[in-house]
């Protein structure tokens, strides 16, 4: 799911893990996850946070939208 996130360049939120094609479990409790491209002050990508649940449908857009700007304040914390 990051590779997936990283190439679209965007947030990528899963709510059943078990229905992504080619998912890889790093942990058989995952359920759910949210993975957020991260950027540098250049714009480059340089990684992604990704967060997994133990259960179905724990993340939605709105997640995304928070998690992105925490991300942004480890870049960018002026503003």
């Amino acid at each position: 799911m990051c590779e997936d996130a990283l190439s679209q360049q965007t947030a990528l939120v899963v709510p059943d893990v078990e229905a992504f094609p080619g998912h890889i479990a790093c942990d058989s409790r995952s359920k759910s996850e949210i993975v957020i491209p991260m950027r540098n002050r250049d714009n480059e990508l340089v990684g992604a946070l990704d967060v997994d649940s133990k259960d179905y449908g724990s993340f939605d857009d709105a997640d995304a939208e928070e998690l992105e700007k925490i991300v942004r304040l480890v870049y960018f914390p002026e503003g």
